[in-house]
């Protein structure tokens, strides 16, 4: 990509941002003025936070194997003596790049099942827990 269209995506993204978090915004008609659909709406925000997330983990550490597995691949094909010593880094690499995964999949998972804002959330839109 060039310069330009590096440019022009960044500010598409800015711009979509921007235009997401003023359409998200709702004025509140008082203290206790919450609706079920408010709260439903944040659990549903966590919800595609989590697979946004996931998302981008796996198609990076999917992006990251298969880099080092081409490299490892004409390692050997240049070196075929050493075949043995390539293969076990790259399976030790491969286990630290999959790790990475494995985080976002437990981060994932805690947005998903523990929500340790729930209770706080809940109360500051006004309903009883």
């Amino acid at each position: 990509m060039s310069r330009k269209q590096w440019m022009v995506t960044g500010m598409t993204l800015l711009l979509t941002l921007l235009y997401c978090s003023l359409a998200m915004a709702a004025e509140a008609k008082g203290a206790g003025a919450a609706t079920g659909a408010s709260l439903a709406r944040f659990f549903s925000a966590t919800v595609i936070a989590a697979g946004i997330g996931i998302g981008i983990a796996a198609f990076g550490t999917g992006i990251g194997q298969g880099i080092a597995i081409q490299r490892a691949v004409e390692g050997i094909a240049r070196n075929p003596e050493a075949s043995g010593k390539i293969t076990v880094t790259m399976l030790i690499g491969l286990a630290m790049i999959e790790s990475l995964c494995i985080y976002a999949l437990v981060v994932a998972l805690i947005i998903l099942y523990a929500y340790p804002m729930a209770k706080p959330i809940a109360t500051a839109l006004g309903f009883q827990m």
